[in-house]
C-alpha cells in the first residue's frame, strides 16, 4: 500500500522552489530506478541526460510550455531514445549481456538475427517510435521512486525537441529527446495544485471488464 500512498501524494508540480536542491544520493536512487526499467528485448534503447547546470536550463526554456518550472527545478532529466536501431547497437548490447553473464559471445545469435531482420525492415521513424515508447516505462518508475523519497516531479512533453537536441548535442550521440522529468521541491505558495484534491476517473469507469 505504500506505493499507492506515494502516488496519491505526488502531482505534476507547477512551481518549484529554486533554492531547494535534490541531493546526489537521492538523484542516484531515482536514476537507478529508471535504469532498472524493463525494455523490449532488454536493449535499453535510450539514455537519460541529467541537466543541473543553470545556464543550460536557461537555454532549454526556449519553446518550453512551462519555462519557469524548467528554470526553477533542481534537475531536468531528458529521456532520449535511439534515433534508429542498427546491427552494431544490438550486437554491442548483447555482447555486454553475455560478458556480464560469463557466456560466449554470440550465445543469443539466433535471437539477435531475428531482431536485426525486424528492425532493418522498418523505417528509421518507426524504429525511433518504438524506442521512444520504451522511455515511458522508465519515466514512470523514476516518478514513483521520486515520490517514495518525497521529491516532487513533473513529466513534460511541452518543450522544443529541436532546441533540447541541439543544446545537448544529442544528434551526435544518435539520440533524440522524447520527454523531460523535472525534479525538485514544490513552492507551496506558488504551486496551485498543492492546495487541490487529486482527481482521477472513478475505478468503475476507468476499468473495463470483458
Amino acid at each position: 500500500m505504500q506505493l499507492i500512498e506515494n502516488l496519491k501524494w505526488r502531482h505534476a508540480v507547477k512551481a518549484y522552489d529554486p533554492e531547494k536542491k535534490v541531493s546526489q544520493e537521492d538523484l542516484n536512487t531515482i536514476l537507478e530506478a529508471a535504469r532498472l526499467a524493463p525494455t523490449s528485448s532488454g536493449l535499453q534503447p535510450f539514455r537519460i541526460i541529467v541537466v543541473e547546470n543553470q545556464e543550460l536550463k536557461e537555454k532549454m526554456v526556449q519553446g518550453a510550455l512551462n519555462p519557469e518550472v524548467m528554470r526553477d527545478s533542481s534537475h531536468v532529466l531528458v529521456f532520449a531514445a535511439w534515433d534508429n536501431y542498427s546491427e552494431e547497437k544490438i550486437d554491442k548490447v548483447y555482447d555486454y549481456h553475455t560478458d556480464v553473464r560469463e557466456l560466449p559471445r554470440g550465445k543469443f545469435g539466433s535471437y539477435t538475427d531475428k531482431l536485426k531482420q525486424i528492425y532493418s525492415a522498418q523505417s528509421a521513424e518507426q524504429n525511433f517510435g518504438h524506442a521512444a515508447r520504451q522511455t515511458y516505462i522508465a519515466l514512470g518508475l523514476a516518478m514513483a521512486q521520486a515520490a517514495e523519497l518525497k521529491i516532487d516531479s513533473t513529466p513534460a512533453e511541452g518543450f522544443s525537441n529541436e532546441v533540447v537536441d541541439e543544446i545537448l548535442g544529442l544528434r551526435a550521440l544518435g539520440l533524440k529527446s522524447v520527454s523531460l522529468l523535472y525534479l525538485g521541491y514544490r513552492d507551496i505558495e506558488k504551486d496551485y495544485l498543492s492546495h487541490m484534491k487529486k482527481v482521477r476517473i472513478p475505478m468503475e469507469e476507468f476499468i473495463i471488464k470483458k
